[in-house]
């Protein structure tokens, strides 16, 4: 037996020691929430450990992570399987529930253009971060890894010029709504949206003309309602163990200097992201309701969102939480939460093409700083966050619409490859807080928010019998 593989075999077995902590914390009734933060402060140490023992680059830690990738890709996978039956289920229950076509047309109304507005505003902040860090592209150097990273972006401008805001719109339309619910296409999800609102408003029709089909269909979606329900509760034990994981790969193959390389537009990031958190709070405040209760509600699925990097893959346990803490209905929690996922991401399709854009525009010449520039830039970054996928890679390809459209030279952005990881993570976490926001928002001003479910302290249980 190789040096090699017995430290890969040790750090399996601290891992699996570390397991089973977590599930002992299952089994002595421990919080949801302390569950999952216990589980980000154990991955967070032991991801030091192995990068401090062997290196980030070493052979030990990619080998090590490949098992570990069992517990925490595998975690997502499964969260990504059972998004589209979510959506398509949920989606069709909640439109049979609706007094009338109208609600629905005012809760699409308001969540996109919250979702929309609340981009633009972000958009705002990463601008105004740049400007007070005093970010630029000029004089940087790049590595073998970012010449390859800007060639492979540079490959695939023509696929972000070729998008246009009609070509956008029509991808929603699902032309094959059974291509749809395999995630096949990057707006798969709005499309599996769109089915389920036609399913939903195809079955109201039939209501009055044949109430006799119209109650079996109602009841086999309510069957299929609570099969889909059990397999999200049934992924959603699975969340601590899937954090620890995903948490341990992040550390133990980041690499610090880089991170120090590059600082300045790490904290100025996360600067903009905190201060975008702010006006999330800052509007649920506005609808009468405590920020404050809010944010330590919507924790747990915020630190799921920033382990793993997937915004799509967050949605069961973002509707989850928007109707079990924050007292939305679960229609208005699906269509935030499955919207928030392709539309108006504030952190990857906001802040990150914005700051992108003023870093770069110096290098050619341009001042950023000007409303011939400005204007233009809000404008593309808004129109540009409509149909950005909610999974790793999002933000880059709402960073070359935006920078194509702008004909600033693409290639720069790979300049920020080595921490390109780090700041999505943050990124990530903004746009499902934001979903959330708009849900919150939509059910309060349709006046459909349970005030005793926000104002309770009872915590998320994957095991509880409604999502």
């Amino acid at each position: 037996m190789t040096a090699m593989t017995l430290s890969v075999l040790l750090n399996l077995a601290v891992f699996v020691l570390l397991l089973a902590f977590l599930y002992r914390q299952q089994r002595v009734h421990a919080t949801f929430t302390v569950r999952v933060f216990t589980a980000l402060g154990v991955g967070v140490v032991l991801g030091a450990v192995l990068q401090a023992l062997y290196g980030a680059d070493s052979d030990v830690v990619k080998t090590t992570g490949q098992y570990l990738d069992i517990v925490g890709t595998g975690y997502v996978k499964l969260l990504q399987m059972i998004v589209m039956p979510l959506i398509l289920v949920s989606i069709v229950s909640a439109i049979l529930k609706l007094r009338n076509a109208s609600s629905l047309g005012k809760i699409s109304v308001l969540t996109i253009g919250t979702l929309m507005l609340t981009t633009l505003v972000a958009a705002g902040i990463g601008i105004l971060m740049a400007k007070l860090f005093g970010l630029t592209a000029v004089g940087l150097t790049s590595s073998a890894a970012e010449v390859a990273r800007g060639a492979y972006l540079e490959g695939r401008v023509a696929d972000a010029k070729a998008i246009s805001l009609p070509s956008m719109l029509l991808s929603f339309i699902p032309a094959n709504p059974f291509l749809d619910l395999t995630g096949a296409r990057k707006t798969s999800t709005i499309g599996v949206v769109i089915f389920a609102v036609f399913i939903g408003v195809a079955a109201h029709g039939i209501a009055d003309k044949k109430p006799e089909l119209f109650v079996s269909f109602d009841h086999f979606v309510k069957v299929a309602h609570a099969i889909v329900m059990r397999m999200v509760r049934i992924v959603l034990r699975l969340t601590p163990y899937g954090v620890f994981a995903l948490m341990t790969e992040v550390v133990a193959t980041s690499s610090y200097a880089d991170i120090l390389n590059l600082l300045g537009f790490v904290v100025a990031s996360y600067a903009a992201l905190l201060l975008m958190f702010g006006v999330h709070l800052a509007i649920v405040a506005g609808t009468g309701l405590n920020p404050l209760r809010f944010a330590k509600k919507i924790l747990p699925v915020l630190t799921f969102a920033f382990t793993s990097r997937s915004s799509a893959g967050a949605i069961p346990m973002n509707v989850q939480t928007q109707v079990q803490r924050l007292g939305t209905p679960e229609g208005i929690a699906n269509f935030s939460a499955s919207f928030g996922a392709t539309i108006g991401q504030n952190g990857c399709a906001g802040i990150y093409p914005a700051m992108l854009a003023v870093m770069i525009a110096p290098t050619v010449g341009i001042d950023p700083f000007t409303f011939a520039f400005l204007l233009p830039l809000l404008a593309v970054v808004t129109i540009g966050s409509v149909g950005v996928a909610g999974v790793g890679g999002g933000a880059t390809f709402a960073a070359l619409i935006v920078l194509s459209t702008m004909n600033l030279p693409v290639a720069l952005a790979g300049l920020l490859i080595s921490i390109e990881p780090l700041i999505d993570m943050g990124r990530t976490a903004l746009n499902v807080s934001g979903s959330i926001t708009a849900g919150t928002l939509t059910s309060r001003v349709m006046g459909e928010t349970d005030v005793a479910i926000f104002n309770s302290d009872a915590e998320v249980d994957p095991d509880a019998q409604t999502v």
